[in-house]
């Protein structure tokens, strides 16, 4: 499943899936421009590819801000001369908070980067595809996109809409030789999750059906294959990489 020769963008790319994935994408052959809004963690990430013998560069992004996406893209094509596939992975998570308490600075903060943030990026990126006639997009939704979770409603909110546009976009350029899917992940390890108790971990994984989180690379190998030309006829899925918990559910 290789990737050589191919163009790609990776948003969230500090860290957790989105580095997971930016490293995948080099190791298979691609060019990858690692977007974040954190420089320092980001050009970590690039340091590590090109230790790996791989491509790439980074680019400092607020993924809510339309001007900002516009120039990821263009700064993409200028360097590597296109863009073949994409994964809109940028997202934030809000603090555990109920519905109505929850401030309207978060939620607003919420749907600027995950839900906006995501049609921002797809937007620019069609744009360029549709004229270079083609690609393939990823979009990280989420297991809260599928139903939902207590005291998370703008994070369930912002998941659900990416839900909805990946498979919008999938149907309304699928004739365009432009594919759009979603991964929807359950709990992670991450940067996010690195900050519990032994005894919060244990709880946590004891909730999972096989008996523990995913690891970020089992979500990137997924990316992978969803841009990748062995899942040619894959148009609007979203993939729950949660372990069985949706099944279980």
């Amino acid at each position: 499943m290789r990737l050589d020769g191919k163009v790609a963008i990776v948003t969230g790319a500090a860290g957790g899936i989105g580095a997971a994935t930016a490293r995948t994408l080099a190791a298979r052959g691609a060019s990858v421009v690692v977007a974040d809004f954190d420089e320092s963690a980001g050009e970590r990430t690039v340091a590590e590819i090109v230790a790996e013998g791989g491509t790439a560069v980074f680019h400092r992004v607020d993924v809510s801000d339309e001007s900002q996406v516009d120039a990821l893209v263009a700064t993409t094509v200028e360097r590597f001369g296109g863009l073949d596939i994409a994964h809109n992975n940028a997202g934030i998570l809000h603090s555990a908070q109920s519905f109505v308490d929850l401030p309207m600075d978060q939620w607003d903060r919420s749907i600027a980067i995950n839900a906006r943030g995501v049609a921002l990026c797809m937007r620019a990126e069609l744009r360029y595809m549709l004229v270079a006639g083609g690609g393939a997009i990823v979009n990280t939704a989420s297991g809260a996109g599928l139903g939902a979770a207590p005291d998370l409603s703008a994070y369930v909110t912002s998941k659900h809409a990416v839900v909805g546009l990946t498979r919008a976009a999938a149907v309304e350029y699928s004739r365009r030789s432009i594919r759009v899917n979603a991964v929807a992940p359950g709990t992670v390890e991450t940067a996010m999750t690195a900050g519990m108790t032994e005894e919060q971990r244990d709880a946590l994984n004891a909730l999972m059906p096989m008996g523990r989180m995913a690891r970020a690379q089992e979500v990137a190998d997924v990316v992978a294959f969803l841009l990748s030309d062995e899942a040619s006829y894959v148009n609007g899925a979203v993939v729950p990489i949660d372990g069985g918990a949706s099944a279980h559910a």
